[in-house]
């Protein structure tokens, strides 16, 4: 018995002294940039007072690297609630922009998706700046943020408003995101039906499944507690991405984690994946195929040899 107590006050002992011995503050080599309008002067200049406000974001990002990875992250809320914030990956080496996008009723429909759009397009256009690089832009969020993740990364209209492609983004990691059309886009579209009646048109992120899409991690809380039918609706977008030839599919069900929860739960599986996705071997281009010179034409064969 002692030697057990031995063994166990040994462990305590040790533990305590690797904790101690860890960084107070893992994000001591980072540095904020705060409250950036994302939209241009052009766009502004016939913007509310409302837009001007909300359509900001700050930024996360390390100082002693260059070349880094930034994950754009929409925060949940339904689309009528919640505030930008900043999400703790465990790691200075991944920038982080948290976006505030305009919420319904003040924003109309499609606002938040033109939000998002224009947040992760600065971003592409912009994080040089800071050091990173613009071909490893992740967009993620949780539940309504997830919802807006999935919808402008896989619906290309939504970027290439802002002039980008969404073959340009690194990734999408939407978190416990609605992938039929969300149930407040429903209503403000005057659909009467019950909350849980799938509809899956052009604002249903499952509408444009296809095999030329970025790299996509779906992640959802345990089914048991989540919200009801959306594990199987990240489900069935696995399937189908993978029944039309997407190989780059991952898609993660956390046991014991609800709605709320996984928000937080599920990022170490969204930077499992931007690792991944970051050091995954480059595809070779396909050699050039060697072909025999052509053959002359008959008549072009008479002339040369008169």
């Amino acid at each position: 018995m002692r030697f057990r107590l031995y063994l166990f006050a040994c462990a305590a002992i040790g533990t305590a002294c690797s904790a101690s011995a860890e960084p107070k503050n893992v994000y001591a080599a980072s540095a904020l940039a705060t409250n950036l309008p994302y939209y241009g002067e052009a766009a502004l200049a016939h913007a509310d007072d409302y837009q001007k406000a909300q359509c900001r974001l700050d930024l996360r990002y390390p100082t002693n690297r260059t070349g880094f990875a930034t994950v754009v992250w929409f925060h949940g809320g339904g689309l009528t609630q919640g505030k930008r914030h900043f999400i703790d990956l465990g790691t200075p080496d991944i920038a982080v922009a948290a976006v505030s996008y305009r919420l319904s009723p003040q924003g109309k429909l499609p606002c938040f998706l033109e939000d998002a759009a224009a947040a992760t397009a600065w971003v592409i256009r912009n994080i040089g700046q800071y050091g990173g690089s613009s071909n490893k832009v992740f967009v993620a969020g949780h539940s309504a943020g997830a919802y807006l993740t999935a919808m402008i990364g896989m619906d290309p209209r939504w970027l290439a408003a802002d002039g980008v492609t969404n073959m340009q983004l690194a990734g999408l990691i939407p978190i416990s995101g609605q992938m039929t059309t969300h149930f407040h886009v429903k209503k403000l579209r005057g659909d009467t039906g019950p909350q849980y009646r799938p509809l899956i048109d052009e604002y249903a992120p499952l509408y444009y499944c296809s095999s030329n899409l970025p790299p996509i991690c779906l992640i959802t809380g345990d089914r048991a507690i989540e919200f009801k039918c959306r594990v199987e609706e990240n489900e069935l977008m696995a399937v189908s991405l993978r029944t039309l030839g997407d190989s780059n599919v991952e898609f993660h069900e956390i046991k014991n984690l609800n709605h709320g929860t996984v928000g937080k739960g599920g990022l170490p599986f969204l930077r499992k994946f931007v690792e991944t996705v970051l050091n995954a071997p480059k595809k070779r281009p396909a050699p050039a195929k060697k072909t025999a010179p052509a053959k002359p034409h008959p008549a072009e064969a008479a002339t040369s040899n008169r």
